[in-house]
């Protein structure tokens, strides 16, 4: 998991202020560097099957998140992909 550190610093560089928690670009950063965590996790526990049900979950949730962002904003959406280094 991502520590309060961590989550802030993240806030303040895809959000709009400090404040601004639930934006689009900000829930694809955090789930993003969260599911960084818990890939490292699983490279050690394999076999730690809730926790890979649980990162296909981010990753579904993440998809969807950026195809919204993609309708609504364009140029957010490039940007996002391209600060967070993400696949089209």
């Amino acid at each position: 998991m991502l520590t309060q550190v961590e989550k802030l610093a993240l806030i303040k560089e895809f959000g709009k202020d400090e404040q601004d928690s639930g934006s689009t670009a900000v829930q694809i950063a955090l789930l993003t560097k969260n599911m960084a965590v818990v890939q490292a996790h699983l490279g050690v526990h394999k076999k730690d099957f809730s926790t890979q049900r649980g990162l296909m979950q981010m990753v579904n949730d993440r998809k969807r998140l950026l195809i919204y962002l993609k309708k609504c904003d364009e140029a957010s959406y490039s940007d996002v992909i391209k600060r967070l280094g993400i696949r089209k």
